[in-house]
């Protein structure tokens, strides 16, 4: 049941919830820094460590299956999606970045379960690195106000 009240007015705290992190391989230079800055974040917001659980999958695409699994074992307060698309050349990009997205965006909506979407979309590799740290941040703490948010 959603309750206006909780929203983020005070100070986010994670104590005692479960966080699982998906995060696509490709383009890892910028995923693991996403994941590096996400989990510190979280960790830092009171997150126990040995309640964060990351699993990887090899790209964007695969990220909506891996969330859908994780959300299936119902022992998570939320999940994060990290992954990172650089347009190229072809269509492909509008491909990954339209389909990762929705599928992100309807776990979250048939499991009930709050999902920060980090799936970064770029013009290029400067544009995703002057990014990754920042969103990794901004990851923990949207499932965290979320949750928040969601709590009964």
């Amino acid at each position: 049941m959603l309750d206006a009240d909780k929203g983020q007015t005070g100070a986010l705290d994670g104590r005692g919830r479960r966080i699982g992190i998906v995060q696509a391989r490709f383009n890892a230079g910028i995923t693991d820094a996403l994941l590096q800055a996400c989990r510190s974040e979280l960790i830092g917001l009171g997150v126990a460590e040995t309640d964060i659980e990351v699993v990887q999958v090899p790209g964007a695409l695969e990220v909506p299956l891996a969330l859908q699994a994780l959300a299936r074992r119902k022992r998570y307060d939320a999940l994060v999606a990290l992954g990172c698309i650089i347009r190229g050349e072809t269509y492909h990009f509008e491909l990954v970045a339209n389909e990762s997205g929705a599928g992100v965006t309807r776990v979250g909506l048939d499991h009930h379960l709050p999902i920060a979407n980090v799936i970064l979309t770029t013009e290029n590799l400067e544009q995703a690195v002057a990014r990754q740290e920042e969103k990794g941040r901004d990851a923990a703490r949207v499932v965290l106000e979320m949750v928040q948010l969601l709590a009964d």
